[in-house]
């Protein structure tokens, strides 16, 4: 294996990784559900849904107490890997893609129960796929896809995140990236236009969404975010943690660079610093071969949940959501999310709906397409039942994803 070369021998390690649970490196955001932390998620990326804010009012739902949205599952979760044998270990170490460019392509999430106020969490991670694949833009790319498998604080299965990554050269993507950016201050009108969007939100709220009522090409009520400011990121960063660098700063991140210096590239003055910072500093973005800073996919995956949770309503379920990421959303760049219903429903006790979802930014481009199914109460059924999980435990579910990604036990473990 070679630093920012992707080999044959750097693939074949992965394989070896497949449905091995991964220790988590970094402690959650997050320990516990609480109201603050809650809120300042939710606050970060633009909604104030009391269900979320205010415990008061959320004690008066079906659900009896303040649950967390449904990408709240990234800021926490205890390491529920097993302690590593001394051969797993060495298989785990290191990363045989250092340095490649890492983009976040596609995730996917089902959610079988709540997360609550004062429940505690536990991940367990674990590879799922490896699969090769070539590009235009990097040549010769490989696509990563693990699995995060969250319980909730009595150990019930919460969610599973599934997230694949291309990893590609990057000296290769900067000489052949060529995406040109062209962004002219915002006029006026375009701003009033985006607050007037602001303006008009609503939420379903209380008020029951049946599945009577919903009709195969309803449109959902659109969502903007943005203009996107560096100011957005810090605040997103609030509620969500930093994911990939260590918590902590000064002495704390001191620590963290004397194990793990690629995390911290020096900057123009020779300072070490996050690899983070090519989303808030448009230079470093620049000397990876991108035009500019962007955001990151968790938020945009937070932006389409929160387009279909205003539009469920309190009583209705997000199970399922899928999503791509296909173009960069840049600092400057308005998002506008919008969903319609294309299809609905009955089967083995629940009423389905079917949404695609998207994000497009004012240019005009799709830059994540998605789908979502949505479970919502009907008037003989007011209470929606919770789906079942495909498995009961961690370990179970690990099998589950193995056969699903079309790894054999046997490939899995050699």
């Amino acid at each position: 294996m070679q630093f920012g070369i992707l080999t044959d021998d750097a693939i074949e390690h992965s394989r070896k990784r497949l449905g091995v649970p991964q220790p988590q490196h970094n402690p959650p955001h997050n320990y516990e559900v609480t109201w603050d932390g809650v809120r300042h998620f939710a606050f970060g990326y633009g909604d104030d849904n009391p269900l979320y804010c205010d415990p008061g009012y959320a004690a008066a739902s079906r659900w009896g107490k303040l649950i967390a949205p449904p990408t709240f599952l990234y800021t926490m979760g205890e390491d529920a890997a097993p302690k590593p044998s001394p051969d797993t270990k060495a298989l785990l170490k290191g990363d045989p893609f250092a340095g490649l460019g890492s983009y976040q392509a596609v995730m996917e999430f089902e959610w079988w129960r709540p997360l609550e106020q004062g429940d505690r969490c536990r991940v367990l991670q674990a590879q799922v796929g490896v699969q090769p694949k070539p590009s235009r833009f990097g040549k010769r790319t490989v696509h990563i896809t693990h699995d995060y498998i969250y319980t909730n604080g009595a150990g019930d299965l919460h969610a599973v995140r599934r997230g694949t990554w291309i990893n590609a050269e990057r000296h290769t993507s900067k000489k052949v990236a060529k995406e040109k950016l062209v962004q002219e201050p915002y006029t006026p009108e375009q701003l009033a236009e985006i607050d007037a969007a602001y303006a008009a939100e609503s939420r379903r709220g209380a008020e029951p969404r049946y599945f009577e009522d919903v009709q195969i090409g309803d449109d959902l009520q659109p969502r903007v975010k943005g203009p996107l400011t560096t100011t957005d990121v810090v605040v997103w960063h609030l509620g969500w943690g930093m994911q990939l660098t260590p918590p902590g700063s000064f002495r704390l991140a001191h620590r963290i660079r004397r194990k793990a210096p690629g995390l911290y590239p020096p900057n123009d003055l020779n300072i070490p610093d996050t690899v983070q910072r090519l989303h808030w500093e448009p230079k470093r973005a620049r000397e990876l071969g991108l035009p500019s800073s962007y955001d990151y996919g968790g938020m945009r995956e937070t932006w389409l949940c929160h387009i279909i949770t205003d539009w469920m309503g309190d009583d209705g379920w997000l199970w399922k959501l899928r999503c791509e990421h296909r173009k960069f959303n840049y600092i400057g760049d308005v998002t506008w999310v919008r969903g319609k219903v294309v299809d609905k429903v009955q089967q083995d006790g629940r009423n389905e709906v079917h949404l695609e979802v998207w994000c497009e930014n004012q240019r005009g481009e799709t830059t994540t397409p998605g789908t979502a199914v949505v479970l919502l109460p009907s008037r003989g059924a007011p209470r929606v039942e919770l789906p079942a999980p495909p498995a009961t435990d961690l370990d179970g579910m690990v099998r589950h994803e193995l056969v699903r990604y079309g790894v054999g036990d046997q490939e899995a473990t050699e």
